[in-house]
């Protein structure tokens, strides 16, 4: 068995990485000469039982940390690929439902409405969707993995490593998979009933899927295949709220919204049910014993419809909307077809040079969400209706990297550099409908929002082993940067947008210091530069009863972060304590705010002054903890952030911005998990989450929590027990929310859920 959950880079990974910087290159990873894994350094289980550990130098050049596969299949009520982190140190992924295609990821330093603010990548390949920096079309792409093809994660803290772009100021997570050296087959069923209670939508919400894999090698090819369906119905995703009673009826729930205003809930909306389809395979060549060939395709399928539960009847007594539109704009139906492939060349010669070479496209094929354009009498809604349409917005991506080793391979230098180039195009029409069941009847543009970025970049670092005790990394990015063919339309008003460029340097320096075998102190310091995604400057679209509007002027946001971190490797385990700070200027944050002379609420994206972001995390890790068997992991996390300036927020109430804690992200986070292992076969977990309280408003004026679009604190416990039955048979049950704790992340989140899995192995 391998060891806990936090298999820290010092423990983890053999001292030979660190001698291709490579796999640093825009993730990348390390290929194996042809029988091995491609982009895997395989691992059997690891037992320290040395007298004195020694903490490895990571290749990473600052804070790194861990999960493998057998882990989360032992410990983790995994559903999507994205539950495998659910228990990472200051990690936060906001996943609202089994299916759910909006699960951004969250970091020390920032919140859930940031997606742009990190990097993910399924081994050297990017499936962050840097489209946009929202919780809408933001989320990084996780389908274009299988849960059975991931043989470890990795999280990289802060922008440290010169080999990402500025979009990694919150970190970096890179998906590393395998491709087995035998043929396997896996069937794997997942279950999952939710039990959900609130206000006067009560019900059992449950979750299906089937997972198959395939994968193996012949000869100098390997391969991995996998397909997963999942049919899925999701609790109320919104509630449906006004600040009156609608005339003639009765039903409503008085209650108040996060500003301590008055919201009376009128009825639950975003009952979805979504069938999702995800297919994606990989192939590997050898062409050489130092050379491989991997392509890698996705294909993504989601079809949904979304419902609503009205607590309002008329004087009679018959259910109705009680012409409230919030029941139309949560009834609608979608339909997406994504395509991603990805390309990549790359050595391994573990002599003086290496390289490698990756190019991806993802492609929206279709993505389509129609609804009627209001309500009818009764819980009727009106013929016509609107449709918005993504089909034509992708992306493209290139890389070239490459490593010199001066004095060879393990020597004192290792300079990695590389080139970077990215094209990001977004189309995003809203068109009237004759009928809105019929996406075919389409008569007049409503909306309309497109327009291009592109980036090109040049890098280099150099890590300098200069003493035995010490290990000095220096590195440089510069970026250029582009938004151009910006095109808004709005009723009758048509919009060609600026062309806009920015460029910059950013440089990186990392300095490690052994100071004694089983102790490493790191202090690592960095600029990043995030320059507006296509979608910040000119999306234009309707979210409910609010609207997102663009602002094609935006700046680049500049990062200057700093960590400083010590470890303590103990008898397989492990102590660190992380102090950091973060400094960003024109920090690109989106606020919603009712402007005078605007009827409905609007969500724009503002250049805020300076945000300052501090704080601590301490990690703890032991196996076999007090007795044989019992692996104990967890971490805390405070951060003070706060908003230093901000001169151009615009406050309908007189507050400022000023000295208020910066939005969506909590003063406190924590988690632990422990797992028992009687033996070989079963493994028993028990694991909790808390996340302290968050603001959505750059003024703090959210101070109304346990209702609809509050951001409260909460406190998650999840329980699991797995079983290896046999060689091939593995079965599981588990509690997610096991105390059944309510709250909202601007959404509420998910009840008491019991999840289930059986899984075949051949």
């Amino acid at each position: 068995m391998r060891f806990s959950l936090l298999r820290h880079a010092t423990l983890s990974l053999p001292l030979g990485m660190l001698a291709s910087s490579l796999a640093l290159a825009q993730g990348a990873d390390v290929t194996s000469a042809p029988g091995q894994d491609q982009g895997v350094t395989s691992l059997g289980p690891i037992k320290v039982t040395a007298p004195t550990q020694t903490a490895a130098v990571p290749p990473f050049p600052a804070t790194m940390v861990s999960v493998p596969v057998e882990k989360v299949e032992a410990a983790v009520n995994a559903v999507d690929v994205e539950d495998a982190v659910k228990y990472l140190p200051s990690v936060f992924i906001r996943k609202r439902n089994y299916g759910d295609t909006q699960p951004v990821l969250a970091t020390r330093t920032w919140g859930v409405n940031a997606s742009a603010r990190t990097l993910v990548y399924i081994d050297d390949i990017p499936i962050s969707a840097l489209i946009a920096n929202n919780n809408t079309i933001g989320a990084p792409r996780w389908g274009m993995a299988s849960p059975e093809a991931i043989d470890h994660v990795d999280m990289l803290y802060g922008p440290f490593s010169a080999a990402y772009a500025g979009n990694a100021m919150g970190g970096v997570m890179r998906i590393v998979t395998r491709v087995p050296d035998k043929t396997e087959v896996t069937v794997k069923q997942t279950e999952a009933v939710q039990s959900f209670d609130l206000y006067r939508t009560h019900g059992n919400y449950s979750t299906s899927q089937t997972s198959l894999t395939a994968g193996g090698r012949s000869g100098e090819l390997g391969w991995f295949f996998g397909a997963n369906l999942a049919n899925s119905f999701s609790q109320p995703l919104s509630m449906i709220t006004g600040s009156t009673v609608p005339a003639g009826t009765r039903g409503t729930v008085p209650a108040l919204n996060k500003l301590g205003q008055v919201a009376n809930v009128y009825g639950a909306g975003g009952l979805l049910h979504t069938r999702m389809l995800n297919l994606n395979g990989k192939l590997t060549y050898a062409l050489t014993p130092q050379w491989r060939l991997s392509y890698l395709a996705g294909y993504w399928s989601n079809d949904g419809q979304s419902r609503t539960d009205t607590y309002l009847v008329d004087g009679s007594g018959s259910p109705t909307f009680g012409k409230v539109a919030g029941f139309a704009s949560n009834t609608y139906d979608v339909s997406a077809h994504h395509l991603m492939q990805a390309l990549s060349l790359k050595s391994d010669t573990r002599g003086d040079y290496d390289a490698a070479f990756v190019v991806t496209h993802y492609a929206f094929l279709k993505d389509n969400q129609w609804s009627p354009a209001g309500v009818a009498a009764g819980t009727d809604v009106t013929t016509h209706g609107r449709i918005a349409r993504y089909g034509g917005t992708s992306w493209s991506t290139a890389d070239a990297s490459g490593v010199w080793r001066p004095q060879g391979y393990g020597g004192a230098h290792e300079v990695s550099f590389g080139g970077h180039a990215d094209r990001y195009e977004l189309n995003n029409p809203t068109s009237n409908l004759a009928h809105w069941l019929d996406t075919d009847s389409i008569t007049t543009l409503y909306s309309a929002g497109r327009g291009k970025t592109q980036t090109q970049a040049l890098w280099l670092q150099d890590a300098w082993q200069w003493a035995p005790a010490w290990r000095l990394t220096l590195g440089g990015r510069y970026e250029w940067w582009k938004a151009s063919d910006g095109y808004n339309f709005s009723g009758k008003t048509a919009v060609q947008q600026p062309t806009e460029t920015a460029g910059g340097f950013s440089p990186k320096a990392s300095l490690q210091w052994r100071l004694a075998p089983e102790w490493r102190l790191t202090g690592s310091l960095a600029k990043a530069i995030r320059f507006p995604t296509v979608g910040e400057l000119y999306q234009l679209v309707s979210v409910g009863s609010t609207y997102v509007v663009p602002n094609p002027n935006l700046r680049p946001e500049t990062v200057r972060s700093g960590e400083l971190a010590i470890e303590h490797v103990l008898e397989q385990g492990l102590l660190r304590l992380s102090f950091f700070q973060e400094d960003t200027r024109d920090a690109l944050i989106s606020q919603t705010s009712s402007l005078p002379g605007v009827a409905a609420p609007v969500s724009y994206v503002m250049n805020v002054g300076k945000l300052r972001n501090r704080g601590a995390e301490f990690v703890a890790q032991k196996d076999n903890l007090l007795i044989q068997g019992l692996e104990l992991s967890g971490s805390i996390t405070f951060v003070d952030s706060t908003v230093v300036s901000n001169d151009s927020f615009i406050s309908t109430v007189g507050t400022t911005s000023s000295g208020k804690h910066a939005p969506y992200v909590p003063r406190w986070r924590a988690t632990v998990v422990a797992t028992y292992r009687p033996n070989a076969s079963w493994a028993f977990t028990a694991a909790g989450r808390y996340s302290g309280r968050q603001y959505s408003t750059l003024d703090n004026t959210d101070n109304t929590s346990h209702v609809f679009g509050a951001f409260d604190s909460f406190r998650v416990f999840d329980l699991r027990a797995h079983y290896q039955i046999n060689e091939h048979l593995a079965a599981s049950l588990g509690v997610d929310n096991v105390t059944n704790e309510k709250y909202y992340l601007y959404h509420p989140f998910p009840q008491r859920t019991y999840v289930a899995d059986l899984k075949l192995s051949l």
